[in-house]
């Protein structure tokens, strides 16, 4: 985390296909590369845009260092001449990218690279790489979060995470997608997050008794006092002991901002209940019960449709590493070349997958909002130069099923553009905001999604269509192709 230089985070064939390009003299043919995926994680109906701001940063660092260039020569399979043109490289190309906390859809570009081929080549790794990673944590949290139906939950799988760089970034990625506050103290630091904690077992049987830890750790932490009641009998030790402590610290008029227990083990939703009814008989109505305990999403839903007296969640191993989803599948696909006279001609990939072809061209993407809910009715892949007028009625279909149709009247929907410019003439032009300000955009942009879209399991599909012009270019690339 401390090298901004990330230039060789890269595969070996990017630069060996670097070394191509120059030597072959198109290193100068300018070209669009996609980012996008093709399926939602953990079968959802949606996921979040995540990663911009590491991306940036690559991009704002990327050079070869002489330490770079000396290691590559090392390798014996880089010519001296192409490894003096990387001494003065620099990305001049365009960026544009969906913001993060978007809410985003399979098929439709993430973010679209427009450069010399040898640039947009190179930094096809390391975008994939940051992009890949955050968005699908992010799109991790959002469903935890939506599980839990407006508890807060706290990302804490630090010590879960694949390294260093995944804790760090994962719990950035899981602040945008609804977390509350971390337990990573450098994530908090970095990046002006809440962070918040209480304490393990071993803090407890560092003392001569129960009570006796609860009290030192009441006395030291009054505002923020959480305190861990399962080490030896939660409902016969830990909560007794608890609520004794409460009891007094209120006779000694010590204030509590936030106070109460966590349960870290058994059964969550039976000793939830029964420790709430013990709270509140001892007068404390207001006090927290936070769990933790391998949770998932399914396992938060399961303990709120049992009625679980749990307010606040601690999420772990579950969410930092995406447990029952473990990649996000994003790929980077080149969709259009630059011919002599300025014009971008599109280029498609086959595959014997369907959903495997992609769509070519230099593309945009709207978002159709129904006017009356505000909610997303589809996105629209289209041509750069297409324009459309929302008092006109809009034709949408599926581009892998044609004949499913919908047609809006006008006046009935609104459109959106959802791509910004981010880097401009190898310039950045976009200022990233700050995580809770993402994170913030990130809840209006979840709540212009259907119910049925957020649910956990067989999730309502959000359509991405075609343009009728853009769709007919991709069959008429088909048919050539078939024909040659």
């Amino acid at each position: 985390m401390d090298r901004q230089n990330l230039t060789l985070l890269t595969d070996l064939y990017e630069l060996t296909m670097m070394q191509g390009y120059f030597k072959n003299k198109s290193q100068n043919e300018t070209v669009i590369f996609d980012v996008f995926y093709r399926s939602n994680p953990s079968d959802g109906g949606y996921a979040v845009m995540a990663g911009l701001e590491q991306v940036i940063q690559y991009i704002k660092e990327l050079h070869f260092s002489q330490e770079d260039i000396d290691y590559l020569a090392g390798l014996s399979i880089f010519q001296q001449d192409f490894l003096d043109y990387l001494e003065d490289f620099k990305f001049t190309g365009d960026i544009y990218a969906i913001p993060e906390g978007t809410v985003v859809f399979p098929r439709e570009p993430l973010v679209k690279v427009i450069a010399p081929i040898m640039q947009a080549q190179l930094v096809e790794t390391a975008i994939l790489n940051i992009i890949n990673h955050q968005s699908l944590i992010a799109t991790k949290a959002a469903r935890v979060c939506y599980a839990a139906r407006g508890d807060g939950i706290m990302e804490f799988g630090l010590r879960r995470a694949q390294g260093p760089d995944a804790g760090v970034y994962g719990a950035r990625a899981a602040m945008i997608g609804g977390c509350v506050a971390t337990s990573n103290v450098l994530c908090g630091q970095l990046f002006n997050v809440p962070v918040k904690g209480t304490h393990a077992h071993s803090w407890i049987m560092s003392f001569p008794d129960e009570y006796t830890a609860f009290k030192t750790y009441a006395e030291m932490y009054p505002s923020a006092c959480i305190l861990l009641v399962d080490t030896y009998d939660t409902l016969k030790s830990g909560v007794p002991n608890a609520i004794r402590v409460f009891k007094e610290m209120r006779k000694a008029g010590v204030p509590f901002s936030y106070y109460g227990i966590r349960l870290d083990s058994g059964d969550l939703a039976y000793l939830s209940k029964k420790a709430r009814k013990m709270l509140d008989e001892a007068g404390f109505p207001d006090a927290v019960i936070s769990a933790s305990n391998d949770l998932d999403e399914f396992l938060i839903d399961s303990l709120k449709v049992q009625g679980a007296s749990i307010t606040s969640w601690g999420v772990g191993t579950s969410l930092i590493t995406s447990k029952d989803c473990p990649a996000f599948g994003g790929v980077y696909k080149l969709s259009a070349i630059k011919d002599k006279d300025g014009t971008f001609i599109p280029k498609i990939k086959l595959s014997e997958n369907t959903e495997k072809v992609t769509n070519p061209g230099n593309k945009k993407i709207y978002r159709v909002y129904e006017k009356e809910s505000g909610k997303i009715k589809a996105d629209l892949i289209c041509l750069m130069e297409e324009h459309f007028d929302e008092e006109e009625s809009l034709l949408l279909f599926d581009p892998l099923e044609p004949w499913k149709k919908t047609r809006l009247s006008g006046g009935s929907y609104t459109l959106r553009e959802i791509m910004a410019p981010i880097f401009l003439g190898g310039e950045c032009c976009y200022e990233s905001p700050k995580v809770m300000d993402i994170r913030a955009y990130c809840q209006t942009e979840l709540d212009t999604l259907w119910d049925e879209t957020r649910r956990l399991i067989n999730p309502h599909k959000v359509y991405v269509d075609l343009s009728k012009k853009l769709y007919d270019i991709k069959i008429d690339l088909l048919d050539r192709m078939s024909q040659s």
